[in-house]
């Protein structure tokens, strides 16, 4: 199955569990209703409309004091298990490759788990393997806050990367075939993870740094590893980290129009990604239903076909759009799929 034909795009990271969380305490009711779109960014017929072929949801806990992040995140993977046995014809649960190919030939959307924090775990390494047999592809080390073990892109530094036992929980994410996602994380914290990791890394939902200053986005010094390391920026879609002005407009307390930020915007990171990291090293982490602004074009799931045809207008061949929309992320769940096969349960 590995050499099947593979059509449509694998997001990074989509955000609608904790949306509905927010918005519809947890309901899976009305997100497959051609006739009435859902409130959300996404829903399954315009995922279909956008040529969906495979989807990381991200499973979410606040990291605020008084949180209890391990109970939030296993609700947001019930969600999410919930959600896929109430839509059977529309979607599959996911764990590898092959899962998210045989999802697709059965025209159905692979639906697969990202836990977006490292505080879902508790500091406890027996709560990662329990989220990796859940079936948890990836977990980013942090989010916006540090953890008691990684310091976070938008936090006061800590632990000058990672600490002893973030260096643990690299390697037992690396022996459970978790890919270790660096979105979120301080440079320190990126070039610690890849200098000890045996595996491809991700960034699920970052865009370049060099294009748009942001912490969250990635240095040209960290996209140049990821050829050695064989991992991947999943480029996102988010105004704030894609667009300079936007950003500033935003921080500065929103007093007028908006910048305009369009998909050219968002071209122009796939292009400083390709250019730096390489077209193998690149994907899309487009970030919908975590944000309520979207670059124009760009405001739900059914945009991911204008972005095609952007790359295509912008000389892109249809091989390297194919490697980013699912061809390198294939690759790295391949890299990785033996170690998380083997630890799930009978």
């Amino acid at each position: 199955m590995t050499d099947s034909p593979v059509t449509g795009l694998i997001d990074g990271h989509n955000d609608l569990p904790w949306a509905v969380r927010n918005r519809a305490d947890y309901s899976a009711e009305g997100l497959d209703d051609a006739a009435a779109p859902s409130p959300f960014q996404t829903d399954l017929p315009r995922m279909q409309q956008g040529g969906v072929l495979g989807q990381f949801w991200s499973v979410y806990a606040e990291d605020e004091p008084g949180v209890d992040a391990v109970q939030y995140t296993l609700e947001q993977i019930d969600f999410v298990h919930r959600f896929v046995r109430r839509y059977p014809e529309r979607l599959a649960l996911a764990h590898t490759a092959d899962d998210v190919v045989r999802s697709g030939q059965e025209g159905r959307i692979a639906s697969l788990l990202g836990a977006e924090g490292g505080h879902s775990i508790g500091g406890s390494l027996a709560a990662l393997r329990m989220l990796a047999r859940l079936g948890v592809r990836y977990m980013t080390l942090t989010h916006n806050n540090n953890t008691p073990w990684a310091d976070s892109a938008t936090d006061e530094p800590q632990h000058d990367g990672l600490s002893g036992f973030g260096e643990s929980v690299v390697r037992e994410m690396n022996a459970l075939g978790m890919l270790v996602d660096l979105s979120h994380v301080s440079e320190a914290t990126m070039e610690h993870a890849l200098s000890i990791t045996d595996s491809p890394v991700v960034f699920s939902h970052s865009s370049c740094r060099a294009v748009t200053d942001h912490p969250r986005n990635v240095p040209d010094g960290i996209l140049q590893r990821l050829e050695g390391n064989g991992g991947v920026i999943m480029v996102s879609f988010v105004p704030v980290f894609v667009s300079r002005e936007w950003a500033d407009w935003f921080a500065a307390g929103q007093e007028g129009d908006a910048p305009p930020v369009t998909i050219d915007h968002v071209v122009a990171h796939l292009e400083h990604a390709r250019e730096v990291a390489g077209v193998d090293h690149v994907g899309i982490g487009s970030d919908f239903d975590g944000f309520d602004h979207f670059p124009e074009g760009l405001g739900d799931v059914t945009g991911f076909p204008r972005l095609r045809e952007a790359l295509a207008a912008s000389a892109w061949s249809d091989a390297d759009i194919d490697k980013v929309w699912s061809g390198n992320i294939l690759r790295v769940l391949r890299a990785t799929d033996e170690r998380f096969t083997a630890q799930l349960p009978d």
